[in-house]
């Protein structure tokens, strides 16, 4: 059966690019395989920018290479431009993700692209992936990065998070994605931005959501946006990750509690919680002494807890 909700692990690109370590590519080629083994779907396993930016993702193409291998997972990568979504298809990625960040100072701190020159971007690897053979496109997504707030503009005003949904759109991609980049959403604003996006192009367009849990509303953000019908949540591993050009940006919404949120309201994710819980001993082996988050792991699971994708099988 297909799982009500698709939970997207990010801790291979968003987790490890927030930390100063470099994991070892056997050992992420572990984490991915073990995610994979307990029933994940979906995980965006790098990201294509230069190595001298971002050097824990300087393997993303191997990692891809990799990831591929393993059947019915979806591939998904991070792409700044129009010179990594060359790499990405290269590699043979499954999705891409092109952040477009609504505060313009923050994409000039993140990508040093203007907004006009993101959204050129998205025109030209859109038109690259048009080119491909059929059967061999990636899925396109423009992520609207900072959606919630800035760190470094403050609120960002509905008329230009619109304007810049709706370049993406008309650029190509396929859909956009809302990306909480600095912990700044909370339950009211996820609702609001959500139907505000959803009235102005279609509910078809947006499914998606990237929360962070910089503030402890992770897991309160991600029900109201299940409550306004979105179907994919990110989350990460350990709860690694935020955004290294976005000052206090810290903490995404941790896979394990997520999971066990889901599945104990019945929502089916597909995931192997027992077997999703032991991957931490990976990272725990790979990144001693990086700290990992979660009540569900320290708490362990209740006494007859059945969860729904078990009941679904």
């Amino acid at each position: 059966m297909e799982p009500a909700i698709l939970v997207s692990e990010v801790g291979p690109r968003d987790g490890l690019q927030s930390i100063s370590a470099i994991m070892p590519l056997e050992a992420k080629k572990a984490w991915i395989e073990a995610e994979y083994r307990a029933g994940v779907r979906e995980i965006e396993v790098g990201s294509f920018v230069p190595a001298k930016v971002l050097p824990q993702l300087a393997d993303t193409a191997e990692v891809v290479a990799f990831a591929r291998s393993l059947p019915g997972l979806v591939v998904a990568v991070l792409v700044p431009n129009l010179r990594g979504a060359q790499a990405a298809i290269e590699a043979g990625a499954h999705k891409m993700t092109l952040p477009l960040s609504v505060s313009e100072t923050h994409s000039l701190r993140n990508i040093k692209r203007t907004h006009d020159q993101v959204l050129e971007e998205a025109k030209a690897i859109a038109e690259l992936i048009a080119d491909q053979p059929e059967g061999a496109r990636p899925k396109f997504e423009g992520s609207l990065s900072t959606v919630f707030g800035c760190t470094l503009e403050g609120v960002i005003p509905d008329a230009q998070i619109l304007r810049l949904a709706e370049g993406l759109l008309k650029a190509g991609c396929h859909e956009v994605g809302l990306s909480d980049t600095t912990g700044y959403a909370n339950p009211a604003e996820v609702r609001r931005l959500i139907r505000l996006v959803h009235g102005a192009f279609g509910e078809e367009v947006l499914t998606g959501i990237h929360l962070h849990n910089t503030r402890g509303l992770g897991l309160a953000n991600a029900l109201a946006a299940l409550d306004c019908g979105l179907t994919t949540l990110d989350a990460s591993l350990g709860g690694l990750g935020g955004c290294p050009f976005a000052p206090g940006a810290s903490g995404n919404i941790v896979t394990e509690d997520l999971v066990f949120m889901l599945e104990a309201m019945g929502l089916s994710t597909g995931i192997d919680l027992p077997a999703l819980l032991k991957v931490r001993e990976i990272l725990q082996a790979a990144l001693p002494g990086e700290p990992l988050y979660g009540f569900t792991p320290d708490a362990g699971l209740p006494l007859g807890f059945q969860p729904a994708t078990q009941a679904a099988a």
